[in-house]
């Protein structure tokens, strides 16, 4: 078993605190972590250390492998704000290589309670491309929000 393969199986430990080391491994392992993304993400509904660790490794973990679109897909909806982000976030990472997403990105748009989420699959959906006649209609409502940025994040998606 080599350490990536290790750090994940250490992500579903019982100890936060090895958690919380796994995570960190993860995120300094940089790009080499990218096999691990939909348990990074998964990681981001956990006590705060692993959390902020997920998050960092997320950030500059680059562009997830497409099949993870399928793992990824119904954790945009998790009642766990930062994980919905980070999910919308990685399948807008992939972009028209994610267009099988639209309806559940669009959905996150019209329906998410996190602003956060709404905010990120809007983005995702500019990444990837809004060709679905329900999705560009969740756009184009959240296009009209009082947020200014979700406003705007859905103006480009519409573009």
């Amino acid at each position: 078993m080599d350490d990536q393969q290790r750090w994940r199986l250490e992500l579903q430990d019982s100890d936060a605190d090895v958690r919380a080391t796994a995570a960190e491994n993860l995120c300094l392992a940089g790009s080499d972590s990218v096999a691990a993304a939909v348990d990074l993400v998964m990681a981001c509904d956990d006590v705060e250390d692993v959390q902020n660790w997920a998050a960092a490794a997320l950030e500059d973990l680059g562009v997830p492998a497409v099949d993870s679109v399928n793992s990824l897909e119904p954790l945009v909806s998790s009642s766990a704000p930062l994980v919905g982000y980070w999910a919308a976030t990685l399948l807008g990472r992939l972009g028209a290589s994610a267009s099988c997403s639209q309806e559940i990105l669009g959905k996150a748009v019209s329906e998410s309670p996190h602003l956060s989420v709404q905010e990120r699959a809007a983005w995702a959906l500019g990444k990837i491309g809004a060709t679905e006649v329900s999705v560009v209609e969740s756009l184009k409502k959240a296009a009209a929000s009082s947020s200014p940025r979700l406003a705007s994040l859905a103006t480009r998606a519409l573009a």
